[in-house]
């Protein structure tokens, strides 16, 4: 994983963000708050050298898109309680645990063909599809390819009980009811917001989606 820092670092508090594929730091471009803002991604491996994180006052985590799944995958390996560190809160957003799987995720075949006919074209066909406001990051086609098929290969996440779950009504990338029946066992995290795949706006607070 690479990681990025999202504003300055002035704050008390962190909130550590798994973005969600190729999409990067533009996913959330223009939100506020008053928290530092760490961004994790690129799954082709789990693997990340952290900053120190113990001078935070409390760290949160917010896990976006394909992101989810490789938060579970991460945290299985961590052990933060012998660092000192414990994470007060824990959202999901737009994504599941089985990020390729026919019921319960993006399918299988759909997430192989994007990564076959990726092209500049077809990624910013994507990011219409998501929802992004602007244009199309830019994406090196090869990583970005072997991240998905990385993601397909590495398979579910182990179970990990996110305090809150956010299903975009009108997501047209991994689909809502595939997030709904991921996430049926957990019914009274779950809420709904009538956004589509990125479903995050300039000017909204991190905060709102800890709540």
């Amino acid at each position: 994983m690479k990681g990025q820092w999202l504003g300055p670092r002035k704050h008390r508090d962190l909130l550590l963000v798994f973005g969600g594929w190729a999409l990067g730091a533009a996913a959330f471009a223009g939100m506020v708050g008053q928290t530092d803002v760490l961004l994790l991604d690129d799954y082709k491996d789990l693997t990340v050298d952290l900053p120190p994180l113990e001078g935070y006052a409390h760290i949160d985590l917010l896990a976006y898109s394909f992101g989810v799944a490789g938060a579970a995958h991460w945290l299985a390996g961590q052990n933060l309680a012998g660092r000192g560190l414990r994470l007060r809160r824990s959202v999901a957003i737009a994504g599941t645990l089985t990020p390729a799987s026919v019921t319960s995720g993006i399918p299988p075949e759909r997430v192989r063909a994007t990564a076959e006919g990726l092209t500049a074209a077809t990624f910013a066909t994507f990011c219409r599809r998501a929802g992004l406001a602007g244009p199309a990051p830019q994406l090196d086609l090869e990583a970005a390819r072997a991240e998905l098929l990385a993601v397909m290969a590495r398979g579910p996440a182990p179970a990990y009980a996110f305090d809150r779950i956010w299903i975009p009504r009108r997501d047209r990338i991994v689909p809502p009811q595939a997030q709904e029946y991921a996430w049926h066992s957990r019914a009274a995290a779950v809420r709904f917001v009538d956004a589509p795949h990125v479903p995050f706006r300039a000017g909204q607070d991190w905060q709102d989606w800890l709540q």
